[in-house]
C-alpha cells in the first residue's frame, strides 16, 4: 500500500543486497519476544486504517509503477493499477487470514510462490525452484 500511496511515483528502490532484503522479509513473520499481541494487532489496525483510507481516496486506475529491485516482480509489465493492488492485498490477506498455509507448508516446506511456479511450469530461478512432487 505504500506504492499506492506514492503513485504514480515509483518509490525509491532498496540499494542493500537482495540476501540481506530477503532475510529481513522473513523476519518480518517472527514475533520478536519485545513484541506483544496487542502492539501487533494495534499495528495491524493501524495500516488497515490506511489501506482504507488510501482505497476511498486514490484513483483507482492510477498506474502504480512495477519495482524493478527484486527478482520475483514481473518484466514485462510497467504499472499496475491501483484497483490491481488492491485486490492482490485482498487475495493476500484472504489466502492467509486462516494460516491453514502454514499448515500446508509445513507438510512439504514449498509455498504458495513454488506452488505457482510449479502448477504454471515456471522457469527455476536462482529465488525460487517450482514445486514438484516427490
Amino acid at each position: 500500500m505504500a506504492r499506492v500511496a506514492a503513485a504514480p511515483d515509483a518509490l525509491q528502490e532498496d540499494p542493500r543486497p537482495l540476501e540481506q532484503r530477503t532475510a529481513e522479509h522473513a523476519n518480518e513473520f517472527v514475533m520478536r519476544p519485545e513484541e506483544t499481541l496487542a502492539g501487533s494487532l494495534e499495528a495491524f489496525a493501524a495500516q488497515n486504517a490506511e489501506s482504507l483510507r488510501l482505497v476511498d481516496t486514490t484513483d483507482l486506475d492510477a498506474a502504480v509503477p512495477v519495482p524493478r529491485d527484486a527478482p520475483w516482480f514481473p518484466k514485462d509489465v510497467k504499472a499496475w493499477s491501483v484497483r490491481w493492488v488492491i485486490l492482490h492485498v485482498i487475495n493476500e490477506l484472504a489466502r492467509h487470514a486462516g494460516h491453514a498455509d502454514i499448515v500446508r507448508e509445513s507438510i512439504d516446506g514449498a509455498t504458495m510462490y513454488e506452488l505457482i511456479a510449479g502448477l504454471e511450469k515456471w522457469q527455476p530461478q536462482p529465488w525460487l525452484k517450482p514445486w514438484q512432487p516427490k
